[in-house]
């Protein structure tokens, strides 16, 4: 799916105008004295900046891992956070920015669907690796038909979330089978992310007996859902899904529970954050989410992740995809390492030509256990790891109750 201010300096590596290394900062050619740069796009303020700012500082995190730990022999790393703020131009924006800095060998990010869309074509005319710990519309892997034919769109294009194409029927199976759902009204918020995920969840629910009694849209940015809520409170539905972000749906299930329609609100992993339970008080409880993976609390190997990322007092959420994104700042890392060995110990000359395309190589060859389990990817960049949780909203917090795979 679904940035921050905090641009580190890319520091010790000096280029020359086509972003070759100067050997005159590693007189041994074997990459020492070398820093290289991830860059991250996220939004890191306003909308969906919880979960954004996660992203940020799992990337942070994974690279002070691997300088501290000395991931890459002779090379440190470097952050270089840019924000997107949700919006598709901004993000375009900012991959031609990362693209044009030749210490940058690959990117994490973004957090939405749609500015991915933008971003995908700037990085792919560069051959630089791109991994989203986030988006999940089928179409950035595996193309706009791919529901009957799946077909690449971008080689430089991974990610460690899996697809709506599995959540959407998580959601849908779980309501239906387990809730016992029987009218769902569908809302999105006219997004790419959103509206797919709503139109799957429409066409799963409906395969699993249950009736969608009414559709409608919003705005993002909307804040007054009155029409909707009387829409919703005429059809009799018992359950309300939504595709989108927590900003909207925290306010929509408030204005809903508050007009005394006491039905649960579903959605997916854009609404999975501690701000939406914030925002929503009290009128979010029993409300459901869908989010990618297990609970990061219950990985015995992200247990240091997140105990540093609290120690060191990061905003934002990492719940959601801090894990991911240190996962995929991690394949990024651990690529440009396969390089050099497989460089007789030394990096290529040129980063820009040579190293970037050899890093998105070497992270298709991923096979590692990272912090989320473990990180390969498919032949479409799509992640092999399938699994999905349901939350619910319980005493004030989310809660886990149901985890597993989607194969219907």
């Amino acid at each position: 799916m679904v940035i921050l201010t905090s641009v580190l300096t890319t520091g010790a590596l000096t280029l020359t105008a086509c972003g070759s290394r100067d050997n005159s900062g590693d007189k041994s050619g074997d990459g020492s004295g070398t820093t290289l740069t991830i860059g991250v796009d996220a939004p890191l303020s306003g909308e969906n900046s919880t979960t954004g700012l996660g992203i940020q500082y799992g990337v942070q995190i994974a690279v002070d891992d691997a300088n501290k730990n000395n991931w890459v022999p002779g090379v440190k790393f470097k952050v270089k956070a840019l924000d997107d703020k949700a919006q598709p131009a901004n993000g375009q924006s900012n991959a031609t920015a990362l693209v044009g800095d030749g210490t940058v060998v690959g990117a994490v990010g973004p957090l939405n669907s749609g500015v991915a869309q933008s971003m995908q074509q700037v990085f792919a005319s560069a051959n630089m690796v791109q991994i989203s710990p986030s988006n999940t519309n089928p179409e950035l892997t595996q193309g706009k038909n791919w529901q009957t034919k799946k077909t690449r769109p971008y080689k430089t294009y991974f990610r460690t979330a899996t697809t709506d194409a599995n959540q959407g029927g998580f959601a849908a199976q779980y309501a239906a089978q387990g809730l016992k759902k029987k009218k769902a009204f569908v809302v999105d918020d006219k997004q790419t992310y959103g509206s797919g995920l709503a139109k799957i969840f429409a066409e799963k629910f409906k395969s699993y007996g249950g009736t969608v009694v009414g559709t409608d849209h919003v705005n993002t940015g909307d804040k007054d859902f009155g029409s909707l809520v009387t829409k919703i409170k005429n059809s009799k539905a018992d359950l309300l899904y939504y595709g989108g972000q927590y900003d909207e749906s925290s306010l929509i299930t408030k204005q809903l529970k508050d007009a005394g329609v006491k039905i649960p609100l579903f959605g997916g992993d854009g609404m999975f954050a501690s701000t939406y339970i914030d925002v929503a008080g009290k009128a979010a409880e029993g409300d459901l989410a869908t989010s990618v993976g297990v609970p990061a609390d219950t990985l015995p190997a992200a247990k240091q992740f997140i105990q540093t990322y609290k120690s060191k007092g990061y905003k934002g959420d990492y719940a959601a995809y801090g894990a991911y994104a240190y996962d995929a700042a991690s394949a990024i890392i651990k690529a440009v390492k396969a390089v050099k060995d497989a460089n007789g110990g030394k990096l290529p000359s040129d980063i820009k030509t040579d190293l970037r395309a050899k890093v998105v190589d070497e992270v298709q060859k991923s096979d590692f256990e990272g912090i989320t389990g473990k990180v390969a990817f498919d032949q479409y960049g799509d992640t092999t790891n399938k699994q999905l949780t349901v939350y619910q909203v319980v005493n004030g917090k989310w809660k886990a109750v149901k985890t597993g795979t989607y194969n219907g």
